[in-house]
């Protein structure tokens, strides 16, 4: 078995709290971004791997990370999204038949900087009460008050435009071309199991940048649009914002995940705000209004869409609520073919409690087809 040094590392916060602990491998450089932390107690490959994290440094809340290893196919992007990581007890060797990578390999080729030995419950509490900030992760323990000037540089989140960093460059297909359905992906961050979801139901998809206007989406001749999860703060993505605005006043079946659903609200113009933070897991209630059963979740954001306005508006109806804290989970655009959720249908920890979502959306292109 390899022998692992352990090297000495910080993490320092915003608001200058300090945590030591040690680094997994080399740390090659040091990591600034938003720290928040996830409840999941499985996943962390997918976690670390969804374009929705970019720009944040991720704080697992289980106590082991690393115990199964990576493979290739359960990544939601090409690439390890996250900033950093910062966990209690890494494991080097894996325990998995079918591991491709250990997650210290795994790290070393995204070039991403981890920190172990924290104590997590520690600092998952200071969050918690304190919010969501930025930190930074360095080896360089001896030189804190550069660190920290390092740190102040650091943008934050609220105001960030994150999107254009994770999304494709170049338009792409995925399925089978002779499919029932065409849709087109406004790419602001997509996880590739949405595109599996899709193409599951006998969908050729196209996917798009994220700066991609309204008349190429549609420009060959799609039955949906759906507008993807992704990054940073929606306020800034003007364009996506239009594009949902016309998939509305065109009637265009489109459905909003994540980032997307706050998209298709400021599109009525309804507000986002940040939040304390955030929701990030695979066990978060929420419950269908429209059905009034519930449904576990998985959910990953930091900006929530301002219920009062969206109760308020002539146009909107809340399909789904958030059972810890009544924040909105749902909307549906009243007498319009457009709808959308704060969480991942895609994801699956009920296992399948939110993938009837997918149905439901090629249900609405079928029922727009009749009405055409």
């Amino acid at each position: 078995m390899k022998y692992h040094k352990k090297v000495p590392a910080i993490l320092i916060l915003e608001d200058g709290t300090v945590f030591n602990g040690n680094t997994v491998g080399e740390l090659t450089h040091d990591s600034v971004g938003e720290i928040c932390f996830n409840t999941g107690m499985t996943g962390y490959q997918e976690i670390f791997s969804d374009p929705s994290y970019f720009g944040q440094i991720m704080v697992t809340t289980n106590a082991h990370i690393g115990n199964y290893g990576t493979n290739k196919d359960e990544s939601e992007s090409n690439s390890a999204k996250i900033s950093g990581l910062v966990c209690k007890n890494f494991t080097y060797q894996p325990s998995r038949v079918n591991s491709d990578l250990s997650l210290e390999e795994f790290l070393t080729v995204n070039k991403i900087s981890a920190i172990c030995d924290i104590d997590t419950r520690a600092l998952v509490s200071h969050i918690r009460k304190n919010g969501a900030m930025n930190a930074i992760i360095s080896s360089d323990v001896e030189n804190i008050k550069k660190l920290q000037i390092d740190l102040s540089n650091h943008p934050n989140m609220k105001g960030l435009e994150l999107a254009s960093k994770v999304s494709t460059v170049e338009p792409y297909f995925v399925g089978n071309e002779n499919a029932k359905y065409k849709i087109s992906v406004l790419d602001l961050g997509c996880k590739f199991n949405i595109l599996r979801r899709l193409a599951n139901r006998d969908a050729y998809i196209q996917v798009f940048p994220f700066d991609t206007s309204f008349e190429e989406l549609t420009a060959w001749n799609p039955d949906g649009i759906l507008i993807s999860n992704g990054p940073g703060d929606p306020d800034p993505l003007s364009n996506a914002i239009e594009v949902a605005r016309k998939c509305i006043t065109n009637n265009i079946p489109t459905f909003g995940i994540c980032l997307g659903h706050q998209i298709i609200a400021l599109a009525k113009g309804i507000p986002t705000f940040k939040m304390h933070t955030g929701h990030r897991g695979i066990n978060h209630p929420v419950q269908n209004l429209k059905t009034g059963k519930s449904e576990i979740t998985s959910q990953n954001h930091g900006f929530s869409v301002d219920k009062s306005a969206a109760e308020n508006h002539e146009d909107i109806e809340i399909t789904h609520i958030h059972l810890n804290d009544d924040s909105v989970a749902g909307l549906k655009i009243k007498n319009k073919p457009c709808f959308s959720v704060q969480y991942h249908p895609e994801a699956g920890p009920g296992p399948n409690d939110a993938t009837y979502l997918f149905d439901q959306f090629f249900d609405m292109i079928g029922q727009e087809k009749l009405t055409v």
